[in-house]
């Protein structure tokens, strides 16, 4: 066996060496701002958000309407340039109860997050969202969601416009 270091021979470094200015280093901070550009699809989305309705994409070729909208459809590839309004209400397609916030705290009462397949979009098309006015007991696959929203003045066009999802019944405005 051959010893490494004599084969790659150096000076090795020590941390007196550093301290005592021996050794030419440089520290810098990246700096690194960003902004993010919505695009025309999910701009208009927030846009309507903060008018307090939900907006769709819809495919003139493949005939679906997505939510969130996108600008090119996921399976013809075809241009989305078409976008519809639609309802605020939406059925349950899966759920959990989350004993964990989002930023990772241990809470007593379950948080709800939702798949909400939402209606006029095409079949399992919708947005996740969280649950409310609802026990966790009573919460079921198929069950059907109307939004509730923040008051307009406190909108800001992001999906936390939406504050919850809650249970009706068909009839019920």
């Amino acid at each position: 066996m051959t010893n490494k270091f004599k084969e790659f021979p150096g000076t090795p470094l020590s941390e007196g060496d550093f301290k005592e200015g021996k050794i030419l280093f440089y520290h810098d901070q990246m700096k690194a701002d960003f902004a993010w550009d919505t695009g025309v699809a999910i701009g208009s989305y927030l846009a309507a958000l903060k008018e307090g309705y939900l907006l769709g994409g819809y495919c003139q070729t493949c005939r679906k309407t997505v939510i969130p909208p996108r600008t090119v459809c996921e399976w013809c590839f075809r241009p989305m340039d078409s976008y519809v309004r639609l309802e605020d209400t939406g059925t349950v397609n899966t759920f959990s109860l989350c004993y964990v916030t989002w930023d990772v705290k241990r809470i007593k009462e379950p948080e709800l997050p939702a798949v909400i397949e939402i209606d006029g979009a095409s079949p399992l098309h919708g947005i996740m969202h969280k649950l409310g006015e609802v026990d966790p007991e009573d919460v079921h696959i198929g069950m059907r969601v109307r939004a509730v929203w923040k008051p307009p003045d406190e909108r800001e066009g992001a999906i936390t416009d939406i504050l919850y999802f809650k249970p009706f019944k068909e009839g019920e405005s």
